[in-house]
């Protein structure tokens, strides 16, 4: 009972500020910049809340499993708008800086376009005399604050409107030409000499689904089989979805190539979507899943655990499982999907934990958040004598776009002290 009134008042409280900011949206970007009641006002009011309910719409369909038709035809512009909203918000919060130094700049151009008028020196007029109707002198005005106004407001507005389509439309265009490659050297100080420049293709957060498809699947494959890895980790997160509806969207992973093999541990995302089957599904692509297990490669031993997520079917991550009955005087690399579980990997003494889960933040300011949730945002950290190293991720969840955080695949060099 308390978990559902605290449920609702969350929602309450998301409800009330998504109205908010939407009715703000409206105001500035449709009343200030029209001179009245009219049909772009009401345009407008149907354009917002009708991206909010096809927002809210793709989020429910992916979540309910609805007919994977129906979850595509709403991903797209349900999941761009919840981009562009964010986007929206902050252009237009940036306008109001600006707004009143226009409006200045504006005053002062049309106070120095005004010219000046002499003042008429008044002639004597003779007794009896009826004085001559003179004609009104002219007044200068300049511009009607009115309408100095609605031109501010349509300057900024379109300004807001600008560069936020194209931070979305910049963000969406990297997402959708794939990840890039980034190089990592790791030193490992039980690794032997004859594994130095060991190289391990990192990918995370790919996140197959209604929007990124089979085509995404094939550009991933192809970018890490590029690198030419002596080992590929699959580190969570690789689909939002059924087998049933994302079977054919994954099975490019069977191409993948690698002198060692390819792994894989599941994700939280993976437990939205039927975690046993995608490990089964994963399998008979040719992936070794690692659930809380490890195998013994020449020069390390390579284990993995299960994600955090999976604890509330019985299946969370079990580290003495994975990593308890190990040689301690072999270097250890552990797949964990979520980088918080890089406690655990010191108190068993891992080397080297490859993450993802992060994806960076995905949508600047959003890495503010992420990095205040884990414990390193990406790239390579130490905590005692293990190292993490978290990876921005291949993909994207909800919004197929990134802004300040950029996709992509790490190709992890191990390096021998030895050598």
């Amino acid at each position: 009972m308390t978990m559902v009134i605290l449920f609702a008042v969350i929602a309450l409280l998301a409800l009330t500020v998504v109205v908010a900011a939407t009715w703000y949206l409206w105001r500035r970007l449709f009343r200030d910049t029209t001179s009245g009641p009219g049909p772009v006002r009401r345009a407008g009011a149907v354009a917002l809340a009708g991206g909010w309910l096809l927002a809210v719409g793709a989020l429910v369909a992916e979540r309910t499993g609805a007919p994977f038709w129906l979850q595509r035809a709403l991903a797209w512009p349900g999941f761009l708008w919840l981009a562009l909203s964010i986007y929206l918000l902050l252009a237009v919060l940036a306008g109001e800086a600006v707004r009143p130094l226009l409006r200045r700049f504006l005053d002062r151009r049309a106070h120095d376009r005004t010219p000046a008028v002499e003042t008429p020196v008044p002639q004597p007029v003779p007794a009896g005399a009826r004085s001559p109707e003179q004609p009104e002198e002219p007044v200068s005005r300049g511009p009607a604050a009115p309408s100095r106004r609605l031109f501010v407001s349509r300057v900024v507005g379109g300004a807001a409107v600008a560069a936020a389509v194209g931070t979305v439309g910049y963000g969406t265009y990297g997402v959708l030409r794939g990840p890039t490659v980034k190089r990592v050297t790791v030193p490992l100080a039980k690794l032997p000499r004859a594994a130095h420049g060991y190289r391990i293709a990192v990918v995370s957060d790919i996140h197959l689904g209604p929007v990124l498809g089979r085509g995404f699947a094939q550009k991933v494959v192809d970018t890490i089989n590029a690198t030419q890895p002596d080992l590929i980790a699959v580190v969570g997160d690789l689909v939002d979805g059924s087998v049933k509806d994302l079977g054919p969207a994954a099975a490019p992973l069977a191409g993948l190539k690698a002198r060692h093999g390819s792994f894989f541990v599941t994700g939280n995302h993976e437990y939205f979507s039927g975690a046993a089957q995608w490990v089964e599904e994963v399998r008979r692509l040719g992936l070794d899943p690692l659930e809380n297990a490890r195998t013994e490669l020449p020069w390390f031993d390579l284990a993995g655990v299960n994600d955090l997520a999976g604890e509330s079917e019985g299946q969370g991550p079990d580290f003495t499982r994975a990593l308890g009955d190990r040689d301690t005087t072999r270097a250890c690399v552990l797949l964990a999907h979520q980088p918080v579980q890089i406690h655990d990997a010191v108190a068993h003494g891992v080397d080297l934990q490859l993450s993802g889960h992060t994806h960076g933040g995905q949508l600047w300011p959003g890495n503010y958040v992420a990095a205040a949730a884990n414990p390193t945002l990406a790239g390579l950290e130490r905590y005692g004598d293990t190292q993490l190293y978290v990876s921005r991720g291949a993909g994207a969840w909800g919004p197929p776009t990134r802004v300040g955080a950029p996709s992509d695949i790490t190709v992890v060099q191990l390096a021998s002290a030895q050598a």
